[in-house]
């Protein structure tokens, strides 16, 4: 679990600052807005929620670019997130796992920041945040981060649904803000940073849909991706709703894992589908065991 505010953050990038190129200080951040809609309905959602007293949080994927920062993918705090009111700890087995899966559609997605929600009106990071923030801002990409503070507190009279920027930092919808701004390694605190919000997806979109199986899953799906680097990972549909697809290739076959409230394993050969009895209740036993024995 990662910690929002004192211990470490989210999908830590190892690069140091003097190993890559030297960036210019960050100017504005760049929201697909895929990533806008899906801060904004989540952070809805959570706020309506019998935790929405509780602080909400989320990591951003992206692209660092000489003057600003483009951010394509969200990556929820999670149901099993530890959180109060003033804190929030991310699930990182859940997000590292869903950062694999959307860097493999574009592998200059790195950490970009982090964005979390404050209970009440204060709409500038804490000295907790801070403290948490500036050990590991340093080893982003031009070691800088892009943060934001979310706030349920737009007067009602505002409140109509349309998104508008009273300030170059800050974007609005419904009762929802979301304060900007970007944090050095070396600077003595946050700096306003200006924000856009730009035509694109939200790269991370569809595992949204599937996170409770990630954050159930999530440990034994990381392991298998490292092990075995030819497994394809999809969210499909079903009856039931979507569904996360593990695919292992063997030859003229294929080894399918569905995994949804309870676990299938499905071998096709062309377009026969035979069920397969698990030999290990855990995913990253089964999977190994079930390879080895087709295999042979």
């Amino acid at each position: 679990m990662l910690h929002a505010h004192a211990q470490n953050r989210p999908l830590r990038n190892k690069r140091s600052r003097r190993s890559g190129p030297t960036f210019p200080p960050l100017q504005r951040v760049v929201l697909s807005d895929g990533v806008a809609r899906s801060l904004f309905e989540q952070f809805a959602e959570h706020y309506g929620s019998a935790r929405g007293q509780e602080e909400y949080g989320w990591a951003l994927l992206g692209v660092r670019e000489k003057d600003h920062v483009l951010a394509l993918a969200s990556l929820p705090a999670g149901a099993k997130r530890n959180a109060g009111t003033a804190h929030v700890e991310h699930n990182r087995v859940a997000q590292a796992f869903a950062s694999r899966v959307v860097r493999r559609t574009n592998r200059r997605l790195t950490m970009l920041g982090v964005v979390h929600t404050h209970p009440g009106s204060m709409r500038h990071p804490s000295e907790g945040d801070l403290r948490g923030d500036l050990p590991w801002v340093a080893r982003l990409r031009g070691g800088e981060g892009a943060f934001a503070i979310g706030t349920a507190d737009v007067p009602v009279s505002l409140a109509d649904g349309a998104t508008y920027q009273p300030r170059p930092n800050v974007i609005c919808r419904s009762a929802f803000r979301f304060s900007w701004y970007a944090l050095g390694g070396r600077s003595g605190g946050y700096r306003p940073l200006s924000v856009e919000i730009a035509p694109g997806p939200d790269l991370a979109c569809a595992l949204h849909g599937v996170w409770a199986m990630l954050e159930d899953h999530g440990e034994g799906l990381e392991r298998l991706a490292r092990e075995y680097g030819d497994l394809r990972f999809e969210v499909i549909s079903s009856d039931e709703g979507p569904r996360l697809l593990l695919t292992a290739p063997l030859g003229e076959r294929a080894l399918h894992v569905l995994i949804g409230a309870r676990v299938r394993y499905l071998l096709q050969h062309g377009d026969d589908l035979v069920e397969l009895t698990s030999p290990d209740p855990r995913l990253d036993r089964a999977v190994p065991q079930l390879l080895a024995e087709l295999a042979g």
